[in-house]
Parts: C-alpha cells; structure tokens; sequence
C-alpha cells in the first residue's frame, strides 16, 4: 500500500507563513563550496533575446545575520495583474523561440506515432469483479473497464474524458470495495492535488449521490461489507487560496454510503499535531481500524489502530517512537505483520502481537537481505518481496513464517510493480516494464509460482535496435554511483553524441527502469539516455537515502555532476552535447548543479523544481519536506540550503547554458512561484547568449493526471529546444 508520504514527495508552496520542525537531529557532514566563477564554455545562439522586464524590488531578509535578497518576492502572487503579465509575455518569447526550430514538427509527429499504443492499470478485483485501465493510444484520460470474471468480455464503468472538454479532469485515485459493489474514485482538476472522490454502482454504472471534498495524499479504506469508508481530509480552505494556502491539521473520518459530508463520523484528531497525517487501513478480517500516522516526507511514522469489533474502544498507540518506518501488512487475530526498516536499513517483516506489544516480544519473521527491499505484500497466504538489487527489481515469495518459496521469474532488466491482493486469494498482478519495454501486465498464481501474460501493449517501435547497460561512476567522496544508459545499437563513443541525463535524488525514491515514448525518439535520432540513481533516493536502503538528505544534501549533486563528468570521459559525450534533466526535488538537483558547475553542462531542463530553499516550507505541504532538507529556521541548516539554493545561488556575469524551465500555473505542491522566480534571476544573471526560457503550462499541475496531447506537447518542446541547444539543429531566422 503506497504510504502518505509517498504521495506528497515531491514539492510545494504558497503565499501564507509556515515554520518548519525542527524536533529531529540534523544529519552530520559537510559540502563542497560553491565556485565564485566559471569559464565559459557552452554553447551559445547566434543572438540575444530580449526578455521580458521584471521588476527587482528592495527586499532583503536576515536570516540568522545574513542578509539575503528576494528581487522577485512578488512573483509569488499567481493571481496578481503584474505576475499574470509577465508569465503570458514568458511563454509569448518561449513559443516564439520553438517555433523556430526546424524539426519541431517532425518531433511532434514522431512522439504522436510512438504514444499511440494500449496502455493498461494493474486490476483491482472483489468477489469475481475486475476493474483496470485502458488508454487505446491517445486518449486524454484512461477510461476504467469492468469484466465479470477474468475471462469476461471488459465494459466500460468510468470515462474521465466525459467530465471535461480539453481532458484536464483527471481519474486520481480509486478503491473498488471488497464486496465488488462500489467502486470509490477521485477526480483532479487542472493538475491539482486536490481530490474530489465520488461513489459508482459497479453494476448499474450510476454514481451515488456521496461526494467528498478537501481531500489529497490519501486513498479511503473500505469497511468489508461495503457499507463506508475511512477517509483523510483537511478543512476547506479560504475561497481564492486553494492552491497556496498551507496545508495543516488533517482529520480522519468515517463516511456512510448515502450520507452528506458534512454528516461524517470524526474517527481521530490531533489539534496538538497539526502536521500530523493518517492514512486509513481496514484490516482485512474487518476487526481492526490501522491508523498509519505519517509527518511530511519523513519516512518514519507512527502506527495506531482501533478495535472496530468494540463500540467502545478507543485508539491505541501502538507505535508511537517515530523511529523507524512501518507499514502494515496484514494480521492473524491480534498478531500483526509489518514491514519496517527498524535496525534494518534495507527493510524486514516483523510481527507484534498487540495483546503483549513489548519490543522484546516483537518476531522477525523475514531478515534483511542483501538486497533492499522496497514493498511487500500478503497475498495467497504468502509475502511476495520486491527488492532492489543496483535499482533492478528482484522478487521473492516466503511463507508467513518466513520461509523463502520461489523467485518471481522477470522477463529481463527492469521494473516489476504491483503484486497487491487479499490473503485469501490466490491471484495477483504485477506490471513490468523496461526502458525500451512498456509496461505489460502479468497474472501471478501464487500456488503454482507462474506468470502469464494478462494484457500486453502492441509495439511502434523495435526494441532490438536498442542496447541497456548498467554502468558506475565514482562520486567526489569516493561513493559507487550506478547509472543505466540506453542508447540505439551501433554507438561510437566518439564524444559526439547528444545524451541527456536524468536524477532525482530524494525522498528515498529509487529511479528505476521505466518506458517514456519520448525516450525513444531521442535515442532513434542518435541520443543517448542516462538515468543516475543518486544518494537520497531508496536504491540501497535507508542508509543511502539519509546520505543525501539535510546537511548531506551535497552529496546528491556531487553524484550528479560525477555522473556527468563519467560521461564524458568515457566518451559517450561532451559537454557541448550533454544535457541535464529533472523534475520536481530534480528540478532542485538540475538547478543546483548548473549554479555550481555551469561550464559543465551544455543545456538544462529544471521541470517544478523547488528553487528557494528558505521559503519552501511556507507553501501548501513544502512543510512536509524539511525532513529531506532540513529548513532555514535552523541556522546550521540555513547554512546547507543557502549555499545551493538555486535561486541564490545565480551570479550576474557569468554564463549559464541554455535553459527551459517548466511548471504549471496549477502546481499546488511545487508552486510555480519556484520557478517564476528562479528563470527571472536566471534571465538577469544571464552574461552570454545562451537562451534562458520559461515554458509554463496552462490547465496543468505538478504532472500527475496530465492529457496525452499536453504531454506530446511537453516532450516535443522539450526535445526541440534540445537540438537547438546541442547543436543538433540550427534556427530559423527571426521574424
């Protein structure tokens, strides 16, 4: 079950105060300075653009006796005459620049052809019923299909692309109850995370009259009779604020199919903990309500349960150290399983009895591994384990006293995702997919350990004029970083060839194989396509997450840049040909490593990255990530984050390569102010003429939910300007 935290990582902001924690010890360790100049050495248009004016205002605020500037403070308004003006006159320029790139329509051409194939979603199934997604190629929105039993002829329950016309309301979540009868979903408008989740007849296909709003970050727990669920949300916030106002004090609730919201039974609360969010899960026997209690992006929490056989009881603490992460997997009577990386930083399965909850008592019923491991179920009465081994997927099947049973057989290196399901059944399914392989959907029969095909895209493309190799660079403190590159067969490492390099970096997420049409167009023009998987992601365990984190930080973008620099001493590039990617906490990575090593690189793609590291916290949930990067509230931790801070990080005179940074007007987690700010300094730092655009998105958020066409647009602007930049095609004359 994907954990609270998973779903707010990436970013945020608004215009309302917000001070950030500080109750948990700062990681140890030290970075690297950055440079006072750099010589110049990317590659440059053959003209200046003119950009739009920006006023720079007289602001300056002490942090802890440094005085630092915010010129562009007023670029936090989205709403106001000034920031409206000068993001339409921003994408005017932005447009006006693509347009004149030669190949941009035969990009455009090529990504529509190649995102033109069946897209399928993991099934949910109860009581004989099967519900998943399907995208026939380029429709804006996956439509949800039902089939009765699995060899059932699929009728559609839910068209998103009925509930808008330009196809920017889109499905954000759903639970099908473990009665089969009601299926449980949510919309997002624009991009936002704001979800509202409605109820649908799976028979009849006619939605209920429920209709719950003020939700987001958290999916419903259904009772096993169908009868309600538990859900999280927040108070309605002031009309206007929607998508800035901080985000604090969420609730836990308990909803009654055929009641008004307004009528919800208020489960749990903790005005005392305003940060505090709860996830609900219903137990599958029905008897217990598990409280998975979560703080921002900090993957420890807390576990709580209440007794729902008992009218009377209340909520138990069970484990309430906040020290290590939990997650419930399922239960036997009182005895409960978890997976948790308690004294375990590449993750374990303990079971607690909670009539006796001692630590002393707790059993270890699946050891650490070698390997990490990243999610676990209880399916068949058995736990399947996905772990990670050099960010490639591996998994095994115990018995529920550990046992080791069977490997999952994978068909190569790649991504397998899914293997969710009840205990009593004997079925599940799991996605896999590679860097040249879409996602395919595969039946497991947990009894008799095989798999089967179960829906499986047609393909464009020949994945056998691609290779994937898996290589490791050495950081600046000597770490192994690993990095996958995919590129056409036939390569010469010549230094010639355009790559782009992709990172994250945060939050313990792990970047692992993964199918993207455009990536495919890139490498068929000769590209080549590299994926770092850097320190503060869950590529090794926790251990390799915390390296990056806090004052750690650093480290992340010194992999980067080592990645980079691996790169082109192999030969598979230079710099005049090497481009940076990343989005979100890798807008961070992206913006970071151009201020510190803009000599480095030959272009650069920061997509709703967080850019003012001393005002993140004071936006929707930006709160929620000052366990990943500390906050300026702290003077030691005001120290790390001012010393990369992208956005004061940009020195006048020198020169940076060429840059698109892309957002959304709709992004309430990252706010667009981020980048609104950053690609003003950006433009008034810039000393060469190397072009510095923004490209902001209308009717679209933080990238989740986004059209099919929005994203063929996206991708070819973004490949576009590439070329442009990488010398790989030259401009059209102004007009």
């Amino acid at each position: 079950m994907k954990r609270t935290q998973i779903a707010i990582l990436a970013l945020s902001s608004a215009l309302s105060a917000g001070a950030c924690r500080s109750d948990d010890a700062a990681q140890a360790g030290g970075r690297s300075p950055v440079p006072a100049s750099a010589p110049m050495s990317a590659p440059t248009t053959a003209e200046r653009l003119i950009y739009p004016p920006a006023e720079r205002v007289e602001l300056v605020e002490d942090y802890h006796g440094t005085k630092v500037a915010d010129p562009y403070r007023w670029l936090e308004d989205p709403d106001s005459e000034p920031t409206r003006a000068w993001v339409e006159a921003e994408n005017k320029l932005t447009f006006a620049y693509l347009e004149r790139i030669p190949e941009r329509p035969q990009i455009k051409q090529r990504l529509t052809e190649l995102w033109n194939y069946e897209r399928f979603g993991l099934p949910q199934s109860a009581k004989g019923r099967y519900v998943y997604s399907r995208n026939d190629g380029l429709q804006p929105q996956a439509v949800i299909y039902l089939s009765e039993g699995l060899g059932g002829t699929p009728r559609v329950l839910l068209d998103p692309n009925t509930l808008s016309k330009d196809g920017t309301v889109a499905l954000s979540g759903m639970r099908l109850s473990d009665d089969g009868r009601y299926l449980a979903y949510a919309v997002a408008d624009g991009g936002s995370d704001w979800n509202i989740w409605r109820v649908r007849d799976v028979a009849t296909g006619a939605d209920l009259a429920d209709t719950l709003r003020w939700i987001k970050f958290v999916q419903p727990s259904w009772l096993p009779d169908g009868s309600g669920f538990f859900y999280g949300r927040y108070d309605a916030p002031a009309e206007g604020a929607e998508l800035e106002a901080v985000n604090y004090n969420q609730k836990l609730f308990f909803h009654k199919l055929g009641a008004e919201q307004k009528d919800d039974e208020l489960v749990y609360k903790r005005d005392d903990q305003k940060e505090w969010m709860f996830a609900p899960i219903v137990s599958e026997d029905g008897r217990f309500l598990v409280i998975d209690v979560s703080h921002g992006t900090d993957p420890r929490n807390r576990i709580f349960y209440r007794d729902l056989s008992d009218p009377a009881s209340g909520v138990v603490e069970l484990l309430n150290e906040f020290d290590a992460n939990y997650s419930f997997l399922g239960n036997e009577g009182s005895t409960f399983w978890f997976f948790t990386n308690l004294d375990a930083p590449r993750g374990r399965v303990l079971a607690i009895d909670t009539k006796d909850p001692a630590r002393a008592n707790w059993k270890e019923v699946i050891p650490q591994a070698a390997e990490t491991l990243a999610s676990i179920s209880l399916v068949g009465n058995r736990f399947i384990g996905s772990y990670l081994k050099d960010a490639r997927s591996l998994v095994r099947v115990f018995d529920v006293d550990g046992m080791f049973a069977a490997e999952v057989k994978l068909p190569g290196m790649g991504t397998a995702a899914g293997f969710g399901g009840r205990r009593d059944e004997q079925e599940t399914f799991y996605s896999f997919a590679g860097f040249t392989q879409p996602s395919a959907i595969y039946r497991y029969d947990v009894k008799s350990g095989a798999s089967e095909v179960f829906r499986e895209p047609k393909l464009l493309f020949d994945p056998a004029l691609f290779d994937t190799e898996q290589v490791f660079a050495k950081s600046k403190d000597g770490t192994k970083v690993p990095m996958f590159l995919t590129y056409k067969k036939g390569l010469e490492r010549n230094g010639q060839n355009p790559t782009l390099l992709y990172g994250y970096g945060g939050f313990n997420q792990s970047m692992t194989p993964g199918f993207n049409p455009a990536r495919i167009a890139w490498m068929e023009r000769g590209g080549v396509y590299a994926v770092a998987n850097l320190r503060g992601g869950g590529e090794y365990g926790e251990e390799w997450h915390l390296a990056g984190t806090k004052l750690r930080k650093q480290n992340v973008f010194d992999d980067f840049i080592a990645s980079a620099e691996w790169l082109i001493a192999q030969k598979y590039t230079s710099t005049p040909k090497l481009a940076i990617q990343g989005g979100s906490n890798g807008g961070l990575l992206v913006g970071a490593a151009i201020t510190q090593r803009p000599e480095l690189f030959g272009a650069a793609l920061p997509a709703v990255g967080v850019m003012d590291m001393l005002r993140f916290h004071k936006f929707t949930i930006g709160w929620g990530w000052t366990s990943d990067y500390g906050c300026s509230d702290d003077p030691e931790e005001f120290k790390a984050l001012y010393a990369y801070s992208p956005y004061h990080r940009l020195s006048p005179n020198r020169c940076y390569p060429p840059t698109m940074v892309t957002t959304a007007d709709h992004d309430d987690r990252v706010v667009p102010a981020h980048s609104f700010k950053f690609a003003a300094q950006l433009q008034h730092a810039q000393a060469c003429d190397n072009p510095a655009l923004i490209r902001i998105d209308v009717r679209a958020g933080h990238g989740a939910g986004k059209p099919t066409a929005k994203l063929i647009e996206q991708y070819t602007d973004e490949t576009a300007f590439l070329l442009a930049a990488l010398g790989e095609s030259r401009l059209t004359p102004a007009q």
